[in-house]
């Protein structure tokens, strides 16, 4: 894409409403634009970000065995009775009177949708286990929107649904979903913690929030060192070993080594050295429940067990904050220039820069080296507007892309160009060729 085509509104000055990194760096890299509180336009760097995220997490939970839909934002007011939570919710739900006079509301979650929906079509244990998943837009009434995109009325979330025999099968279902999360976080280039959590209005006995570690994050934790180093790396995953399953649940949630609440400092110190204690602070950007029976029964959610008996299924719920993903990502990585995305989701692989837009040789050199790179299939930020090169610099800057090369006459009487790494900054002098063939080996099975 050529600078001069693309629309990347990028900002001099910081917003004055814009409090955390993240909303300041998104405002300023022309990623978003507030429509109204708490409500935001995705403009194209932005969006595309986005999608990347939303394509990974796509395929972690289809790799774990859920199985994608899609439902409405608009629900009926009736279903949520029957379940007992359309009083309990709370004002953050945006109810709706239609034109008809019937009572709806705009989706804060799907636990009732989907379990209609289960209950309509599953009627028999052969029909078990079911994990049920969608990508969509949700709407919370926030009383205090703020910090952008992390706190907003409006946002986009997978949550995903699960439906088995017992708790035995749904416990398995649970631990499904942990791994495929921590599988998802270590993709975003994240370091996540599963911190046991409060169910609040979705209810169960079992919850687990993910807790992105950076240092600008809005709660404190307490932390068990070998924890933070703990990671699922290249290990194989077989999603149908309940045991497997079971063992990396209990190595990532097995003691109270972590903790959010700061009244449980005492008893954090108790179990964990002091040479294996970290202080760090978390972003949550999901959440897994364990709710058992709680939907299914006021809902009618049952299945015929093998003996010929009728039981209320089993249930658990779980959701990934995926447009606050973008913000957490920012929070996790910058830097005081700008934004540094993982290679994962960078809206473009590289950016390219003419040291001297105009001049014959090296417009051409530019050219040919975008043909050479579109050809590897990158995604290439072409910077071909007529401005000074400290300008250029800065908007790559800002804007993160993990990889900038850099055209100027000098490289080029000696036939190089300049590849530089936007964090920390190392730079290599290569031939044109050389460079495409680095960066198409970094993002090979990207």
């Amino acid at each position: 894409m050529r600078l001069t085509r693309y629309f990347l509104p990028v900002l001099k000055e910081t917003p004055a409403e814009a409090k955390i990194v993240s909303h300041r760096l998104m405002l300023r890299a022309g990623m978003i634009r507030q429509a109204s509180a708490g409500i935001y336009s995705w403009l194209p760097l932005g969006y595309k970000v986005l999608r990347k995220i939303e394509a990974i997490v796509h395929q972690e939970q289809q790799r774990a065995g859920a199985i994608p839909v899609l439902m409405p934002t608009i629900q009926s007011a009736d279903l949520w009775r029957r379940s007992g939570r359309y009083e309990a919710y709370g004002p953050e739900m945006l109810r709706i009177t239609d034109r008809h006079g019937r009572e709806m509301l705009y989706g804060p979650t799907n636990e009732e949708q989907i379990t209609e929906m289960f209950q309509a079509y599953c009627g028999s244990w052969r029909d078990l286990p079911k994990n049920l998943y969608h990508i969509q837009w949700k709407f919370r009434d926030e009383v205090r929107p703020r910090f952008g995109i992390m706190r907003g009325r409006e946002f986009l979330m997978k949550d995903a649904y699960s439906f088995d025999l017992d708790r035995e099968g749904a416990t398995r279902s649970y631990n499904q979903m942990l791994v495929a999360y921590l599988r998802t976080f270590e993709r975003l280039g994240l370091k996540a913690v599963p911190m046991r959590a409060e169910s609040g209005p979705i209810g169960g006995d079992l919850a687990h929030e993910f807790l992105i570690l950076a240092e600008t994050g809005e709660s404190e934790v307490f932390l068990d060192r070998d924890l933070v180093e703990l990671s699922l790396g290249e290990r194989a995953i077989d999603y149908d070993d309940a045991a497997q399953l079971q063992e990396i649940f209990d190595q990532w949630t097995g003691s109270y080594a972590r903790t959010d609440d700061t009244h449980d400092q005492a008893l954090f110190e108790a179990q964990v050295p002091e040479a294996r204690r970290v202080t760090a602070r978390g972003i949550e950007v999901g959440h897994i429940f364990y709710f058992g029976t709680k939907y299914s029964e006021p809902l009618g959610a049952t299945v015929t067990t093998r003996e010929g008996d009728k039981v209320a299924v089993h249930s658990g719920s779980y959701g990934i904050g995926v447009s606050r993903l973008v913000g957490a990502i920012i929070e996790a990585s910058h830097d005081d220039k700008g934004i540094v995305w993982p290679e994962s989701v960078t809206p473009f692989q590289a950016g390219l820069v003419n040291l001297k837009q105009g001049d014959a040789a090296t417009d051409a050199a530019c050219e040919a080296l975008y043909g050479k790179l579109a050809a590897a299939g990158l995604e290439v930020l072409y910077d071909d507007r007529d401005v000074r090169a400290g300008a250029k610099f800065a908007t790559m800057e800002l804007i993160g892309l993990p990889w900038r090369l850099t055209v100027g006459p000098r490289g080029l009487k000696s036939g190089t160009v300049e590849l530089t790494a936007r964090r920390g900054g190392a730079t290599e002098e290569l031939s044109p060729e050389a460079a495409v063939a680095r960066l198409a080996q970094i993002y090979r099975g990207l």
